[in-house]
């Protein structure tokens, strides 16, 4: 397939250690792992981190074409702190280069020829004006593929009305538990099972498919009308950082292969769960490794 992530680049940076991150970019890394093109949408500064940004981005097997270098912000960084259970708490550093990516008419033509399978984005890029209009401009396109949107909140990073605005566009979501009782909080409603919401908010906003992630308790999904839940696998966390990413990638890998959603949430919650068990969100990782997990 081809697919075009949009969003924010940047490095989690943990103790002493810098690793390549971002929601977007380790989506695009792990679905081109699952053998898919990926076009990444982003920017970094002119600078030694956007630097190795381009060079990591390479060595990975993404393209930097659409990846814009600037010089009025620095690239990304965010501060991550792990509690005992390499759960993360981030600390965003701003002004950051991803607030102020940009793609040429020519560019953006490019891009969407031929049309791609599945546009990603996210809610954390859409704070930046430039970066939202950029993604709407490539969402709004009409040119076919599916939208897949991960809620993916970060502490004052978000508001209702864009959150109303990005469900509205997606066609296939994710969010994790705590995102949906979040959602259903900012929304003033009450919080119901898992079920209730995927159907409900799927019906409101005519998504084809919600997955609610469950951390090491799973997941459940409603695909084509089916809800379906389905438990994690026990791994010794190193780091949660880009576990909910890869599940996405997975994600996205059984539906376009049009598996039925028990297989796409076993599949999803092995490679969460092996991505888990590695340091940073683009660590290193096999099929064969997954499927193996008991």
């Amino acid at each position: 397939m081809k697919i075009v992530s949009i969003g924010e680049v940047l490095w989690d940076v943990i103790g002493e250690k810098e690793y390549l991150g971002g929601a977007a970019l380790n989506f695009a890394a792990h679905a081109a792992r699952l053998g898919h093109t990926v076009f990444f949408v982003s920017a970094v500064g002119r600078d030694e981190r956007g630097r190795r940004v381009l060079e990591r981005m390479e060595e990975i097997g993404l393209s930097t074409r659409y990846v814009r270098q600037i010089s009025s912000h620095p690239t990304g960084i965010v501060s991550v702190e792990l509690n005992s259970a390499g759960v993360p708490r981030f600390t965003l550093h701003h002004p950051a280069a991803y607030d102020a990516p940009e793609l040429t008419n020519g560019e953006a033509a490019e891009l969407l020829s031929p049309p791609p399978d599945w546009i990603y984005f996210g809610t954390l890029f859409q704070m930046s004006p430039q970066a939202r209009d950029l993604t709407y401009r490539l969402i709004d396109s009409h040119c076919g593929a599916r939208l897949f949107y991960d809620v993916n909140l970060r502490k004052d990073h978000h508001t209702v009305p864009l959150l109303r605005e990005l469900m509205g566009r997606g066609q296939v979501v994710k969010l994790n538990e705590d995102e949906a009782a979040d959602v259903d909080r900012m929304f003033g409603r009450a919080s119901r099972s898992i079920e209730e919401f995927c159907r409900t908010y799927s019906a409101e906003f005519c998504w084809q498919s919600a997955c609610v992630t469950r951390g090491e308790k799973g997941c459940a999904m409603l695909v084509n009308g089916e809800f379906v839940e389905a438990p994690g696998f026990s791994v010794k966390a190193v780091d949660t950082v880009g576990a909910g990413d890869a599940f996405a990638a997975a994600f996205v890998h059984g539906l376009s292969l049009k598996w039925p959603a028990p297989r796409i949430a076993d599949f999803a919650n092995r490679v969460a769960a092996l991505v888990a068990s590695r340091p940073g969100g683009t660590p290193a990782w096999t099929v064969e490794e997954a499927l193996a997990l008991r």
